[in-house]
């Protein structure tokens, strides 16, 4: 296998591409055409993202509740906070609205004020009926609809918080939908179909400015805001991409075909999501961009090189021969490295991540053959560069810069170590003052309309994230005995006192408005019902809680009685406490609910996400290790030595401490999309890394093992690749900082912040480790060929030879 990756290897793959350039192209615009029919089966996601596996405890448990009571992001709320809304006009325009939403067969539960109901007791039936609470033919008169406001604000505690806001004045309509469609197509449509439109037409014909929110809104225009950015970031990669690569080489012809190959390189992403059946998620939305960027610089080492080669003889065909023989395994194993950078995502036993890091892996090492492949074949077709196109590779302010750090390397290594170790303590001590986030909305885009809707219900409501406990009696019709209800209504009294949390909604809820009801709507008896009351007054509400599509808490009980939820939400804000309230509801719950009589879970979306956080933070941990374990082993093939492997390791480990230690200082917190930069950042600058000593080894065989001027030579001929692509992929990823999602912005921005800090680091510290190693280096590199025993010159008398030639 060793002999693969020899001179020899690439010099046939060179020769089988030259001499077969029509088949080879033709098998690329075959494959092009083969994935390009998979494009039918690309489909966005519905569901949200889950980031922990599905054997997770976490999930296990929040799967049983979904078992037991279904999905329970199915609540769309519409609000208000306008008196207007008691307004003859406005409310026969809200009227219209709730009845359009009620009559769509997408919806399967609408309270509002136009058609509340309320409890009435039936003394001949022994049970309560839910009588309209709006006399509709009344509904013109100004006065009465002014007392309507003021009874429902006054006596019906059972719909506050939950209808109603009596501090602030605010109301609120909640539109259940059919569970059955919250995670399919048909809630993308109802949203944007059937609630938009209605919502816009009230505003229009009243002025009324209405409040928006829910799972199923903010999830439908959260994932139609991720579709329309695809298409901006794609544009604007290939836009900035085309630019800085014009910029470099001055040749048309040169960026034309770079975009290109970046271009079927997008086709074929979006083919393998197909061919795959991956759903777009808010991750593999990023691939096509991610694929331009990352081609990008793989034509610029081939094209760099190939001008190189060409300035040296100018015989075009032994040029475009020496680029795959020179730089192909240079290139392969850079492609490599970047591959298992995204491919450590599949060890993390989560789907989401395993399905990104399979199809970005798969394309990279795709883009790998098709630049191998068509830039020696296009390059063989057109006249040879011009002047003009070479003149970069002595263009004065690259020039100055590349021979500045070379300067620092030559004679400034302690400089360059003492910086190192300076930024490496800093960086420590903005760690120590990192903190992980547990927002479900802090990425979503801030600009949009639906995130203020988000702000006013958290302000008025207390939130919308919902926090679900789950109360297991072990036995069925156990949740209706008064000693469970007490027991529940105990604990929802722990819950509202906890600040972050909203009024708890469960069962307790209608059992305490069947009292009120009981004794004639009097609000002053809304409570739990007396052992004495308990035998009449639970018999009316069992009969009451039986199967009515308008019977607001047949989703708080299960059908056998068994098991009881207790909902409550959560601002958003407070999603860093989330550990700390579930604690605190688990202490009371444990005290209140014996074990051998109750089980107790606590789950909900609120904390499956911030549990998800915490095992993507562990998961980071481990998928950083496994890819320096593979770097590791790579740079451990190539040279058979310890020492190489930590000569690869440091300056790729220094700038993601350097980006951690930023993220401390500047309060940026660990959430899901700045823990992905790590992995994705270490992929790509370590690509630098394996360039330079994938280029040092083939000079040391040129050079007769001569390690200084070895490295020197590699500095050379691969620095300014290193400078380029550097320079492409920083600015490539800032374009993901043109996006509405706090999470893209800061993965753009980190990231590239972190390949600025890789490049200075492979372009300083490495060569400088292997230059202060050489000694011990050198006695470590005989298994590469056998050793020619040439006598080098002193590290002193190199260096006054040098000092010479910048002085002359």
């Amino acid at each position: 296998m060793i002999k693969w990756f020899s001179l020899g290897f690439w010099e046939l793959i060179a020769r089988i591409v030259l001499r077969n350039r029509i088949l080879m192209l033709s098998i690329i615009v075959v494959i092009t055409a083969l994935l390009a029919l998979q494009w039918k089966n690309i489909h966005f996601t519905f569901t949200e993202a889950n980031l922990l596996p599905d054997d997770n405890i976490v999930n296990i448990e929040y799967n049983a509740f979904l078992n037991k009571f279904g999905e329970e992001g199915n609540l769309v709320i519409i609000g208000v906070k306008d008196d207007a809304i008691f307004t003859p006009k406005a409310y026969a325009s809200w009227s219209k609205m709730m009845n359009t939403l009620k009559g769509d067969k997408a919806v399967d539960l609408v309270v509002s004020l136009n058609d509340l109901k309320k409890l009435q007791k039936n003394d001949s039936l022994e049970t309560f009926e839910l009588v309209p609470f709006v006399d509709q033919s009344k509904t013109v008169d100004p006065a009465y609809l002014q007392k309507i406001k003021k009874e429902l604000f006054n006596d019906l505690p059972f719909y506050e918080g939950l209808l109603f806001n009596k501090r602030s004045g605010s109301i609120r309509s909640a539109v259940y939908m059919d569970k059955k469609i919250v995670n399919t197509a048909a809630r993308k449509d109802f949203v944007l179909d059937k609630l938009v439109p209605a919502v816009e037409t009230f505003e229009k014909e009243t002025g009324i400015d209405l409040r928006v929110s829910g799972m199923p809104y903010i999830r439908t225009l959260n994932a139609k805001t991720i579709t329309d950015e695809i298409s901006i970031f794609i544009g604007a990669s290939l836009l900035v991409t085309s630019l800085l690569f014009f910029f470099f080489f001055r040749s048309f012809r040169a960026t034309l075909i770079s975009m290109i190959i970046v271009i079927i390189g997008v086709m074929w992403s979006f083919g393998f999501l197909g061919l795959l059946n991956y759903e777009i998620t808010v991750l593999t939305a990023l691939v096509p961009s991610l694929i331009i960027v990352i081609g990008i610089p793989n034509c610029i080492f081939l094209t760099n090189k190939y001008h190189q080669e060409y300035k040296i003889h100018h015989n075009k065909a032994k040029a475009l021969q020496r680029v795959t023989t020179k730089v192909g395994m240079a290139t392969l194993m850079t492609n490599l490295t970047t591959a298992i950078g995204f491919a450590t995502f599949v060890a993390s036993n989560n789907q989401l991540l395993l399905e990104f890091g399979v199809v970005t892996s798969i394309n990279i090492m795709a883009l790998f053959f098709l630049c191998i492949i068509v830039i020696p074949i296009f390059h063989s077709y057109i006249p040879a560069p011009k002047e003009r196109h070479i003149e970069h590779l002595d263009r004065n302010y690259v020039k100055v810069f590349m021979d500045w750090i070379l300067r620092n390397v030559k004679y400034n290594r302690f400089s360059i170590y003492v910086v190192s170790i300076v930024l490496l303590v800093i960086s420590i001590v903005g760690i120590y003052e990192m903190r992980i986030s547990g927002s479900l909305i802090e990425d979503m885009p801030k600009k949009e309309a639906f995130f203020e809707d988000i702000v006013f219900f958290e302000k008025e409501f207390d939130g919308v994230m919902p926090l679900e406990i789950m109360i297991d009696t072990k036995r069925k019709k156990g949740v209706m005995k008064l000693s469970t209800l007490r027991r529940m209504d105990e604990l929802e009294e722990t819950i509202d006192e906890i600040p972050e949390l909203s009024k708890p909604i469960s069962i307790v809820n209608l059992v305490k408005y069947s009292k009120q009801a009981y004794y004639n709507g009097n609000p002053d008896y809304y409570d739990l019902p007396s052992s004495q009351e308990q035998s009449f007054i639970l018999s009316y509400a069992k009969n009451a809680t039986k199967n009515s599509k308008d019977n607001l808490m047949k989703s708080y009980v299960d059908s056998t009685g068994q098991f009881a939820r207790i909902t409550t939400f959560m601002r958003d804000e407070n999603g860093d406490n989330i550990a700390k309230i579930e604690a605190e509801i688990r202490k009371k719950a444990d005290k209140i609910f014996p074990p051998a009589q109750y089980k107790v879970t606590i789950t909900g979306k609120a904390l499956v996400f911030q549990k998800g956080t915490g095992y993507l933070l562990d998961n980071l941990l481990s998928s950083l290790a496994f890819a320096f374990f593979l770097t590791a082993l790579l740079i451990g093939f190539m040279f058979r030595s310890f020492k190489m492997v930590l000569v690869s390791i440091i300056p790729n480990l220094l700038p993601l401490m350097l980006t951690a230690g930023i993220m401390g200082f500047l309060d940026i917190p660990l959430k899901p999309s700045t823990i992905l930069v790590f992995g994705i950042a270490f992929g790509l600058s370590v690509d630098d890394t394996v360039r330079f000593l994938s280029q040092y080894r083939e000079e040391l065989k040129k050079n007769n093992w001569k390690i200084r001027k070895s490295v020197y030579a590699t500095f050379t001929d691969a620095g300014l690749s290193m400078f380029y692509t550097s320079i492409v992929l920083f600015f490539g990823f800032s374009v993901f900082m043109l996006s509405s999602f706090g999470g893209t912005i800061a993965l753009g921005g980190l990231i590239s912040l972190t390949l600025l800090f890789g490049m200075l680091s492979n372009l300083m510290l490495l060569p400088a480790l292997v230059l202060t190693l050489n000694k011990t280096l050198a006695n470590e590199q005989d298994f590469i060929e056998p050793k020619i025993d040439i006598i080098e010159p002193s590290d002193a008398e190199i260096d006054d030879l040098e000092k010479k030639k910048l002085d002359n």
